[in-house]
């Protein structure tokens, strides 16, 4: 599930909740309430507040539906109207696993039965962390918190939809139904909520993207996850391709091709493997030459032989035990046989090898290499969405190796970058989440990160400083930078104010090291470089998603796949060869121009091109004709007016070449 929590949050995460997750945590507690006075008998398991609302899980033998969400939220208003107070008690181990098992906890009483999913969850809190209730009227709940003073205080929600979820996100687990709702500080915040979210409904980039045939994904043939960009999703593709590549080459960037595939040993140098990053790359293919198939033929026989000894069972216990230690080194033995290849799920490993294919000095630095690399993600089936969370996706990808004395200009130029493609977007509301590391996950079975203190610091220090210097709009959130440095995802929003995850820029202080690069300094001494990751245009697929959403489909003349169609009113031969001529000028220039030459209504051809989201069309008769004009029409805007036609092409062209918004 997308909003399955990745792992639990820390008290210091809870007390930095905002208002708005304080109002909707305790809308969360609400929630339970009304349910418990509907269905006595229902078990809670987690009820957090998420990106756009909150939900509780819960088992019961009731399949709750929309339908019920009438009465549950009568009895909500009922627990906001009483303006009970949210009051937290801290208790012993002892009594919470007491609570636990008399069924008090997510309960308005003790019951005959345990709380089962609160129990287990005490049972895994960490021993020392303190454990606390909150109560609300008769409702009381294991958790840290943090909540409003009083349900009076949660203003306006909304139950939304119900979900089936694995407890724990664990499909060995318990099947829960997930309610969700949604809460504000007030009726006016809710109701443009909706509002949007009906808006963002008809700009859903699914059905624009069908109907405007911008790419297809065939679940059959091709597989989940694996879009496949048809024509006009293909000429978006490349105008962003375009865009880049320009901006690139401009500051400095040079391009570099990898690919698709690298053997094991690349990911296990750079730690994504054996487990930081296995479990999101697709299974390795195991190539082998015919003395490796041999001995592989020679060990599966092997393991049958002994798989049947084992099966007999007429063995003592010690010669059983070294038939299943027999058993577990064949096993491990094949697994060793041949070379294993992976997809490349990342381009980074693959640029550090072109770094090291040359020997560097000072002088090569920074080296900026650029590539629009294809990485294949094994994202989990139920997580895929449209082109927003898909298997194949193509990255705006670039790694600049600089020296720490270089870092702050060179990070400070890929914001700047940043910034002049949210200008050419239109994307005027935007943030910059700077993500840093937990100094207790360095060492230790909960390590999550490389361990060098001091390279956290410094690295987060420059970071923290150029983001200051430059004045740009961040957040900072510890404990999820990547393994080896911070990062920054890029935070955008939509024109309806939908928000996105847009890009990330990271610094890499660690795999550089483990790849074994160098440059030779001034003072003829090897020092490693720093690398910054970046990748301001993100992914095709994710990025051309959050464009038909921020346009509804309605792209500027620079982007639009179908630029310019030229309708012609009647069938006169001299009129075609007009009209085929503005055409054939317009193509001969790169712009994508079609032409209607049929001699249909002109109504009914003008109405074909608005609803294919033709930028511009130009109609063209025969007064038009005799005066070397035609007669202008914007999608969504409607007739222009007649202009000469060398005007019209002028601007056309320039517009295109302007990347104007318009």
């Amino acid at each position: 599930m997308a909003d399955e929590p990745k792992e639990r949050k820390t008290l210091d995460d809870r007390a930095k909740m905002t208002e708005l997750e304080r109002i909707r945590h305790s809308a969360a507690h609400v929630l339970a309430t009304a349910i418990l006075r509907l269905w006595p008998d229902a078990q809670f398991a987690a009820g957090p507040p998420v990106e756009n609302g909150f939900y509780y899980d819960v088992e019961l033998s009731h399949r709750i539906a929309p339908e019920d969400f009438a009465a549950i939220e009568a009895e909500m208003k009922k627990e906001v109207k009483a303006n009970n107070p949210f009051e937290k008690v801290v208790v012993a181990r002892e009594q919470a696993l007491k609570d636990a098992n008399e069924g008090r906890l997510a309960a308005l009483n003790s019951r005959g039965t345990p709380s089962k999913f609160k129990l287990d969850i005490v049972q895994n809190i960490p021993e020392g962390e303190p454990i606390s209730y909150f109560k609300n009227g008769d409702f009381l709940d294991l958790c840290a918190g943090p909540h409003v003073m009083r349900t009076g205080n949660i203003g306006a929600f909304k139950l939304t939809h119900v979900a089936s979820a694995y407890y724990k996100g664990d499909e060995r687990n318990p099947q829960l139904q997930r309610i969700y709702g949604t809460a504000f500080k007030n009726k006016k915040e809710l109701e443009e909520f909706f509002t949007m979210i009906e808006e963002a409904k008809r700009r859903d980039h699914r059905k624009i993207g069908t109907e405007m045939g911008l790419f297809a994904l065939d679940t059959e043939y091709v597989g989940p996850g694996l879009p496949l960009w048809l024509p006009k999703g293909t000429a978006i593709v490349e105008e962003l391709e375009k865009l880049a590549k320009e901006t690139e080459f401009a500051a400095g960037y040079v391009r570099v091709k990898t690919p698709h595939i690298a053997k094991e040993k690349m990911y296990l140098t750079s730690g994504h493997l054996p487990v930081l990053y296995a479990e999101s790359m697709f299974p390795p293919m195991t190539l082998m030459d015919e003395t490796a198939k041999k001995r592989n033929e020679e060990l599966q026989n092997l393991m049958v032989e002994t798989m049947d000894e084992i099966s007999i069972g007429d063995q003592n216990r010690d010669e059983r035990e070294k038939l299943e230690k027999k058993f577990r080194d064949l096993r491990k033995e094949i697994e060793t046989i041949g070379e294993r290849y992976y997809l490349k799920a990342m381009n980074c490993p693959h640029h550090h090898r072109i770094f090291a294919a040359e020997p560097r000095s000072y002088r090569d630095l920074p080296l900026r290499l650029a590539e629009y690399g294809t990485c294949y993600r094994y994202e989990q089936s139920g997580e895929l969405f449209g082109l927003m969370r898909v298997r194949s996706l193509n990255m705006n990808d670039a790694h600049i190796y600089c020296t720490p004395e270089q870092f702050a200009a060179e990070f400070n130029a890929v914001n700047e970058m940043y910034l002049k493609y949210f200008k050419i977007f239109g994307i005027e509301k935007y943030v910059m989440r700077f993500s840093t590391h937990d100094p207790s996950r360095l060492t230790g079975d909960n390590a999550k990160f490389v361990n060098e203190p001091e390279l956290w610091k410094q690295t987060e220090d420059l970071v923290r400083k150029v983001l200051i210097d430059s004045k740009i709009p961040y957040v900072e959130v510890p404990n999820e930078a990547a393994f080896y440095g911070p990062k920054i995802d890029v935070q955008v929003w939509s024109v309806i104010g939908r928000e996105f995850t847009l890009a990330t820029n990271q610094v890499d202080f660690a795999v550089p090291a483990k790849f074994g690069l160098k440059y030779r300094d001034r003072d003829n001494s090897e020092k490693t470089p720093l690398c910054i990751h970046r990748a301001p245009l993100g992914t095709h697929e994710r990025f051309i998603g959050f464009l038909i959403e921020h346009y509804a489909g309605n792209f500027p003349l620079w982007l639009a796949p179908e630029q310019v169609r030229v309708l012609t009113l009647g069938e006169d031969e001299k009129l075609i060869a007009y009209a085929k001529s503005i055409v054939d000028e317009l193509r001969g220039n790169f712009v994508r121009c079609e032409p209607d030459f049929r001699n249909d209504p002109i109504k009914a051809k003008i109405a074909e091109a608005e609803q294919a989201k033709v930028h511009t069309m130009l109609v063209i008769g025969g007064r038009d004709m005799d005066a070397g004009a035609v007669s202008v029409r914007l999608h969504g805007k409607g007739n222009i007016g007649a202009k000469p036609k060398a005007e019209v092409v002028a601007e056309i062209l320039q517009s295109i070449k302007e990347r104007r918004a318009n």
